[in-house]
């Protein structure tokens, strides 16, 4: 498949209708998604990126459908990760000396991960390459959101090849903004950010602000993954920009484990608390050990708060309330706040660790939790729901 942008430029990728996870199994895919791939054809002819390597022989037969491979100039890897340069090894056994380019560190990652000393040719921002009537401008974007990540910049085209940045995993027919469900592709665009870019919001700033700094007419975002932004494109640049600065809505979210259903009352309780204190207060449930982790990940980059729940199970928490925490904590969430809640039988640490675990996380906590002995009575209930409303006092 594949489908033209413009009279100079093509998609060839691969839209990948069955993938359900990412990252290996680290992020839910819902949508599926696509490798976007794309052939720029002036005077010289570029390929800019590949896709994953299980789709490498389809690509390539694809491939040669839209052209001669030895008429292939250059190819641009804007990033090395395998979902973009997985096929590689099968390209350039057909055109071996084409010359790669690629920034310092993509060429090292590229060789750590094919073994391969191929023609690289390594490039930093404001570099170029004439291709006739237009030429690639070259902007380094480390650690968005790996070492070696680039855009590429089309003049006369007015076109930026984001690779990671403003990407969405979400598969579609219809591969525009403007062709799509808006609601869903914003839901996916915001999951994107807040599960992989999150860590590196102020270097999303800096490199928005530095692009912008160069007066570039930008008529459309081509990312690595998800629909081509051809709709007034800035509207994602914008959301960046407005996303890397500490974001949160007006909202509460709640995540807990249980065994016995105790901590899940105490959930709902507490829950009761903070409506009836404030009823403009969006709040989100979650048990996570059945909940999509990273469906989670976005409710909590979305909120001001986080009020995080487990029973006590062998002196420490419950596995799925681990594990949510420790993405939460790798994700370097800023600005927001916590607290712990949880039963117990005996020993009761739980609301201890979970504390400790978000300090380490960067939450400032907002006290030392509650927690309830066994299953909570009345009273108990009442306890969790007047301690959701004195959560809402101190946010």
């Amino acid at each position: 498949m594949s489908f033209k942008i413009n009279d100079k430029v093509k998609w060839v990728g691969k839209t990948d209708w069955e993938l359900r996870t990412f990252h290996g199994e680290e992020y839910s895919t819902h949508r599926g998604s696509s490798y976007n791939s794309y052939l720029i054809k002036d005077e010289k002819t570029v390929l800019i990126d590949t896709v994953w390597q299980p789709f490498s022989k389809e690509f390539l037969a694809n491939l040669r459908n839209q052209i001669d491979l030895n008429k292939i100039d250059y190819i641009i890897a804007n990033h090395a990760e395998p979902d973009h340069s997985g096929a590689l090894s099968e390209l350039m056994k057909e055109i071996p000396n084409t010359p790669i380019y690629c920034t310092k560190a993509g060429a090292k990652i590229i060789k750590g991960h094919y073994h391969q000393d191929w023609n690289f040719v390594e490039v930093k921002t404001g570099d170029t390459l004439d291709l006739g009537s237009s030429k690639l401008i070259f902007v380094e974007a480390r650690m968005l959101h790996w070492p070696d990540s680039m855009f590429t910049y089309l003049t006369g085209e007015n076109i930026l090849f984001s690779n990671d940045a403003f990407g969405q995993h979400y598969a579609s027919e219809s591969m525009y903004n403007d062709k799509v469900d808006n609601a869903e592709l914003m839901q996916e665009a915001l999951k994107y950010y807040a599960n992989i870019l999150t860590p590196y919001s102020s270097l999303v700033v800096k490199k928005i602000e530095e692009v912008l700094s160069f007066n570039l007419p930008v008529d459309m975002i081509c990312p690595s993954h998800g629909v081509i932004w051809r709709d007034n494109p800035i509207q994602i640049i914008s959301k960046y920009m407005e996303w890397a600065k500490n974001y949160k809505e007006n909202q509460i979210t709640l995540i807990y484990d249980t065994m016995w259903n105790s901590t899940r009352r105490i959930a709902e309780a507490i829950a009761d608390g903070i409506k009836s204190k404030d009823k403009d207060l969006t709040i989100k449930i979650f048990n996570s050990s059945k909940a999509d982790k990273n469906d989670i990940i976005s409710e909590v980059f979305k909120s001001k708060a986080i009020l995080v729940g487990s029973s006590t199970i062998n002196k420490g928490i419950l596995s799925s309330t681990a594990s949510i925490l420790e993405m939460i904590k790798g994700l370097g969430f800023k600005e927001k706040k916590a607290a712990a809640f949880g039963s117990y039988g005996w020993g009761g640490e739980s609301i201890k660790i979970i504390s400790e675990e978000l300090n380490k996380a960067g939450f400032e906590l907002i006290n030392d939790g509650i927690r309830e002995l066994w299953n909570p009575d009345e009273e108990g209930l009442i306890r969790c729901s007047q301690f959701g409303q004195n959560i809402v006092n101190k946010i």
